[in-house]
């Protein structure tokens, strides 16, 4: 299959399609806030906290400049490094930022009862299913064969985008969640990072060390800031395996001092209640005169 880059490349190309997302998550932001929160937040308490909007706000602007022009573009013709850069964005940093977003009374509500939704949502917050969905996604989505065929075929381009973006959203539901019971324990949470972070290295590793070209899709004369084609792979593959891995050795660091901290402050409560003090306990051992034997005394004085 041959392919062929348009020759100008800041050329303006509108995404529709995008808008049409973001303003759909806005719509139901706003109808959440507006209709659904008076009736079912909980009273005295603000139904959005100052968090939960700077985190809905940033997830948008990110979502928004990884999958509009001009990162878009770029991503889908001229270089796959900044095509790495637009998976990392839409899986490892948008997905947190969205589910801080949801307050936790929101996420109770849309998974109350048996409905299918709330269903499907807590299978695949199981830990395993969720690590091998997300993992699974990530290995198809640079299958040479899918790379390049989404590039010339815009439907499969986004559907493979959304499966990504959808198993990302269950893969980091366990560790950051609005549902605390649906969280594993710290321990766990590093545990099930790192292996996030081993996964992706097949895929960086081959992309750093191939002589050739390994998506035809990129293989053409357009090069972008005067990039060549072993740079842009060794670059996608540094990305994938540096900047992914230390962004995901970061949320470790972070939890494990979080836990050592939690840890720390159990134990000392635990040393303040069970401590005894290491002196005997003074007493007052004297007993005080009774009425009767003043009384006693009183008499013998007079004798």
């Amino acid at each position: 299959m041959a392919f062929a880059a348009d020759t100008d490349i800041w050329r303006y190309q509108p995404h529709a399609e995008v808008w049409i997302i973001l303003l759909a998550a806005i719509a139901m932001a706003w109808y959440a806030a507006r209709i659904i929160a008076p009736k079912a937040a909980p009273v005295g308490e603000s139904p959005f906290a100052r968090h939960h909007k700077l985190a809905f706000v940033g997830a948008m602007v990110l979502l928004w400049v990884a999958s509009d022009w001009p990162m878009h573009d770029i991503s889908e013709e001229y270089l796959y490094s900044v095509h790495m850069i637009q998976h990392l964005l839409i899986t490892l940093v948008v997905p947190p930022l969205i589910w801080a977003a949801i307050p936790e009374w929101l996420a109770r509500l849309a998974l109350s009862g048996d409905g299918s939704v709330g269903v499907w949502v807590r299978r695949l917050a199981r830990p395993v299913a969720a690590g091998l969905l997300f993992n699974f996604m990530v290995a198809v989505s640079h299958i040479p064969w899918v790379v390049n065929t989404s590039v010339e075929s815009g439907a499969l381009h986004y559907f493979v985008h959304l499966l990504l973006f959808a198993s990302a959203m269950a893969m980091w539901l366990p560790v950051c969640g609005p549902i605390p019971e649906l969280h594993m324990r710290e321990p766990g949470k590093m545990v099930y990072l790192f292996l996030m972070s081993v996964v992706p290295t097949v895929p960086g590793g081959f992309l750093t060390f191939a002589q050739g070209a390994v998506y035809s899709a990129y293989d053409h004369d357009v090069r972008l800031w005067g990039i060549g084609l072993q740079a842009d792979q060794q670059a996608a593959g540094l990305i994938m395996k540096l900047v992914g891995g230390m962004y995901l050795w970061t949320w470790i660091g972070v939890l494990f001092f979080r836990w050592a901290g939690a840890q720390q402050r159990v134990n000392t409560q635990m040393r303040v209640v069970t401590t005894v003090p290491s002196g005997p306990i003074a007493a007052d051992t004297r007993v005080p005169a009774t009425s009767g034997s003043n009384g006693s005394n009183s008499t013998n004085g007079s004798r």
